[in-house]
Parts: C-alpha cells; structure tokens; sequence
C-alpha cells in the first residue's frame, strides 16, 4: 500500500521535487555502506596490538632519508 501511494505523489512532483528525492535517495544508499565498513584499526584493536602494527609501519618507512637541521627544531628560528 505504501509503495503504491509512494508511486501516485512521485507522479505529481515536477522535476526539481524529483531531483531533491534523488538526492535523498543517494545520501541513504551513502550512509548504509558507510554503516556497513568495518571499524578501522584504532577502534577495534587493543593497545598492544595497535602499538605492533605502529612499529610495523615505523619499520617500512625509508632509512636513508635526509634529517632536519638543528635550526629546524628551534624555535628562534620561526620568529627570523
């Protein structure tokens, strides 16, 4: 019965009402995926293994990259 009433004032709408639905209808069809992803990794893990997948990350990133300056880590020299 719904779907049918539904269908009759769907009829009676002009374009731009009917645009609006449509957006509508997206931002549900959104939001129910969204629901459906999985917690990410801070949410759902203990500390310890949030910590272990840290080090593992720590481990992957490159070891031959260049360092900051001393000057960098002043704060004297924000202020030049």
């Amino acid at each position: 019965m719904l779907r049918e009433n539904l269908k009759k004032e769907l009829d009676k709408l002009n374009d731009n009402q009917l645009k609006k639905i449509a957006d509508f209808i997206a931002l549900i069809e959104f939001q129910s995926r969204e629901v459906s992803l999985p917690a990410p990794l801070w949410q759902r893990a203990a500390s310890s293994d949030r910590a272990r997948e840290f080090r593992e990350w720590v481990l992957q990133l490159p070891k031959s990259s260049p360092s900051l300056p001393d000057k960098a880590f002043s704060r004297d020299s924000i202020y030049e």
